[in-house]
């Protein structure tokens, strides 16, 4: 996919504010300092779409940006280390389950992984979740720049095996790095197939 506009719509803390247009989108989410802002940037393009930010915990609304005229990217606020008050992080967290229990645009999220780590409950327990909630999910490992090659793949084996003691098979999932660009293409020709099997189905 050639990412040929990316621009900001909208930033809000309630669903119901969302655009209303018909159109796929697709979620960004996990642990405050997964580098998710600087994967978006990357994936669009874009030096400055995302904002990113020395302090985890930087985004805390919904962040619905166009891309191509045709599908949303959202950025969902991370959850875990955020340094944002007990207050603030029970209002957000909130609204993210709203949006992924409200949200009928929704096609599929992806949930951010720092490759470098062994499996971390909180996000065990957010995959547990979206499939309790009939949400599609992908998994994209972040930071792959940091570890060597058979290092990225034993870290993946093990991951895979504990997603493997709850569900019955491993999602998809992308190996990724941003400052080197890798796993960008993957990741939008997943997007790009999943809104052409859309289409597909609407047309019958």
């Amino acid at each position: 996919m050639l990412i040929k506009t990316a621009e900001f719509i909208i930033s809000n803390s309630d669903v119901s504010k969302c655009p209303k247009d018909p159109i796929p989108e697709y979620a960004f989410i996990g642990r405050s300092n997964v580098g998710k802002s600087s994967l978006i940037n990357m994936l669009t393009n874009h030096k400055s779409l995302a904002k990113t930010s020395g302090k985890p915990g930087k985004t805390q609304l919904i962040n619905h940006f166009l891309i191509n005229k045709n599908w949303f990217l959202v950025d969902l606020p991370g959850y875990g280390y955020a340094r944002v008050s007990k207050t603030a992080k029970k209002k957000f967290q909130k609204f993210i389950t709203n949006y992924f229990e409200q949200r009928q645009q929704l096609v599929s999220a992806f949930v951010l992984v720092d490759i470098r780590h062994e499996p971390q409950k909180i996000d065990m327990e957010f995959m547990e979740y979206l499939g309790e909630q009939g949400i599609p999910f992908s998994i994209i490992f972040t930071k792959a720049d940091k570890l060597k090659p058979k290092a990225i793949e034993r870290n993946v084996e093990d991951y895979t095996k504990e997603m493997l003691n709850v569900w019955e098979e491993m999602p998809p999932y992308f190996i990724t790095s941003s400052s080197k660009t890798i796993g960008r293409d993957e990741v939008l020709n997943f997007i790009q197939d999943t809104n052409t099997e859309i289409n597909s189905l609407r047309n019958q």
